[in-house]
């Protein structure tokens, strides 16, 4: 399994030019196992939405049904052990809850993130696709 962070996943329903060549490949490379997506970028990406700052091609409730319905994507549940992880990161790590739950989340799973942010990317405890 590969856990997508909330932008890399919305670049990929949208095939945005903004993922990297070895983002593309993890991915694709990926998708006859597991892309997870944990819940909480699907209140990142509605947050998103109500702020104005993604638009979407669709209702957000139909976007969700496709994004999630995308070969081998599975949502991963919040549970309290990844509740608890992310806020017990080692060394340092910034204060944004939701990066810390999906940082918290790969780590859990034991398995690398694909993100484009460089204060995950800078983050010695989690295995990163840049």
């Amino acid at each position: 399994m590969i856990v997508l962070d909330t932008h890399v996943w919305v670049w990929w329903v949208h095939g945005d030019s903004q993922l990297t060549q070895a983002q593309r490949d993890a991915v694709t490379a990926d998708q006859a196992d597991t892309l997870g997506v944990s819940a909480i970028s699907c209140w990142e990406v509605a947050k998103l939405v109500e702020y104005g700052r993604l638009e979407l091609p669709c209702p957000l409730e139909e976007w969700f049904e496709r994004a999630l319905d995308y070969p081998g994507v599975q949502l991963l549940a919040l549970t309290p052990e990844i509740a608890i992880e992310s806020t017990r990161l080692p060394g340092e790590f910034h204060r944004d809850p939701a990066d810390q739950i999906i940082v918290a989340t790969a780590r859990l799973y034991g398995c690398p993130l694909i993100t484009s942010d460089d204060k995950i990317l800078n983050y010695p405890h989690v295995a990163t696709v840049r």
